[in-house]
């Protein structure tokens, strides 16, 4: 029988399986890529993909938070703390003093009206080039007094007979403003002046003639901060009180009005 007899393949319909065709599912042998018998994977590839990972866990254990690293202070646990009240002598100036004031001396701005600026207490310690000791316990009692970390005054020039130097400590001071300011004199004329020997009341001519007082204390006993026990050095201290009056009578009718007892005058109740 010829080839020419043969009879040709009949076409098959399109979606029939050919019979002599692989199954779906298993790979020939020798065709990589193919889902069948599972090739073998280079190891080399696997060993530096690990070593990655190993490096990369070391950083993160060796680093901080971001947080620890800026430092970022921690947020406080509860509620958020209540502001702290007006001092008492400042709500009685705003109600009272001021209307009381501007009546008075007719001042119809009321930025005319006066007020405290602030409260200035010096210590000066003559012996502190020889006694330092003495110097750090008057400032320790200035801090105790005021609540307010005292500054140390230092000689401007030297002056040969008192063997002293440029740049010397010679005393320390504090300045006090806004509320610590009206708190201070609050206690100094209720509790401090009180306690003070023979007293009969503040001299009522140590105005500058430009509306500030100043007042000399002898001995920092009369503050109850002051503990008798540990007091080594008695020593006294100026107190300076600066408004901006700009003149001596509305400058002593303010500081009347807010309790300072003058001599020869009673003082006016605060309430």
């Amino acid at each position: 029988m010829s080839m020419a007899d043969e009879n040709p393949k009949e076409p098959q319909p399109a979606g029939a399986a050919d019979p002599g065709a692989t199954p779906r599912g298993e790979a020939e042998p020798g065709q990589p890529g193919e889902p069948g018998e599972p090739q073998p994977q280079p190891k080399q590839k696997d060993k530096q993909k690990d070593k990655q990972k190993d490096k990369q866990k070391e950083k993160q254990k060796g680093k901080k938070p971001a947080e620890a690293q800026k430092g970022a202070p921690a947020e406080p646990e509860g509620p958020p703390p209540e502001p702290a009240p007006p001092p008492r002598l400042h709500e009685y100036y705003a109600q009272k003093v001021r209307p009381k004031l501007a009546q008075q001396f007719g001042l119809k701005n009321p930025h005319e009206v006066p007020k405290l600026v602030k409260i200035v207490l010096n210590v000066g310690m003559g012996d502190a080039t020889k006694n330092p000791k003495g110097l750090d316990a008057a400032v320790a009692e200035l801090a105790a007094i005021t609540g307010q970390h005292p500054v140390v005054t230092r000689a401007k020039k030297a002056i040969a007979n008192f063997n002293l130097r440029q740049g010397m400590a010679v005393g320390c001071s504090v300045t006090l403003r806004g509320a610590r300011m009206y708190e201070f004199l609050d206690r100094f004329i209720t509790i401090a002046v009180p306690r003070m020997r023979d007293f009969r009341g503040l001299p009522a001519d140590s105005f500058d003639g430009r509306g500030n007082y100043t007042v000399g204390i002898k001995e920092q006993m009369i503050f109850p901060e002051i503990d008798y026990d540990k007091v080594d050095k008695i020593h006294g201290m100026d107190i300076t009180l600066v408004t901006t009056a700009g003149r001596d009578d509305t400058a002593q009718a303010l500081l009347r009005e807010l309790g300072m007892p003058f001599r020869g005058e009673a003082p006016v109740a605060v309430n």
